[in-house]
């Protein structure tokens, strides 16, 4: 009896693994289905070749621009039971020189959300053959985001590395951004730096701790501007990395 109930559990088991192969397999066909008529009402997307296997969705073939590569991946995360991609898109747009398209993306991302805060982010940005690396700190997601979505939309762009870092939530630190801003922009002998609309006085805060990044005209300017928010309620330290321009 016990011999006959192993068979008969074993033929149960067996019957199971071959539906649960079956109904994946066909998982998979609907994905990849999915996604190829996204694909096919793209003219970006039309050279994209996709394999899905085990609800992954493997990406190849080239895309005219980055931001068609992130269009693709997008259509692919949007697609229901996908549990992942992997992609292996070539960008095959227009090359540019690596030291144009850094001046290029600085100064797009120098006045990006003027009035929303830009006083109080500050983004590097690097370029190796068509890569961007763009790093710095910024004071929310949305400040993230909106550099990114420049960089991503910047022709020539081969690829993008996100190293940006966003401050935590802090009302306190808000503050300290408020006040810090108003005794720099508002001292008298630094109010030549409010008209310009790059703010090249940058505040960045986490914690209390200031970090004043940018360019100034003078070591004068550089030591009022720290002088300026070392005495602000909660503010720990202060740490001025503003840069005397020659």
């Amino acid at each position: 009896m016990g011999k006959l109930t192993i068979a008969a559990l074993t033929l149960v088991l067996g019957s199971g693994l071959a539906v649960a192969q079956v109904s994946h397999s066909a998982v998979d066909q609907q994905i990849a289905s999915s996604l190829q008529q996204k694909f096919s009402a793209s003219k970006d997307l039309a050279n994209v070749h996709l394999t899905v296997k085990e609800n992954v969705v493997t990406l190849d073939g080239t895309v005219p621009s980055y931001r068609a590569e992130l269009d693709a991946i997008h259509d692919a995360k949007g697609i229901d039971n996908v549990n992942g991609y992997i992609s292996h898109l070539k960008v095959t747009g227009p090359t540019v020189a690596d030291s144009q398209l850094k001046s290029e993306i600085s100064t797009r991302l120098t006045y990006d959300r003027i009035g929303m805060g830009q006083t109080f982010n500050a983004l590097t940005v690097k370029v190796d053959h068509g890569v961007v690396t763009v790093g710095g700190d910024v004071r929310d997601y949305a400040d993230r985001d909106s550099a990114i979505d420049i960089v991503a939309d910047t022709k020539g762009v081969k690829g993008v590395v996100d190293q940006v870092n966003v401050a935590p939530l802090s009302p306190m630190d808000d503050q300290i951004r408020l006040q810090a801003a108003l005794r720099i922009y508002r001292n008298p002998n630094l109010s030549k730096y409010a008209s310009d609309p790059a703010h090249p006085i940058r505040i960045l805060v986490a914690g209390g701790r200031v970090t004043l990044a940018g360019v100034v005209n003078s070591p004068v300017d550089k030591q009022l501007a720290g002088n300026a928010v070392r005495s602000l309620p909660g503010v720990f330290s202060v740490t001025n990395d503003l840069v005397v321009a020659h």
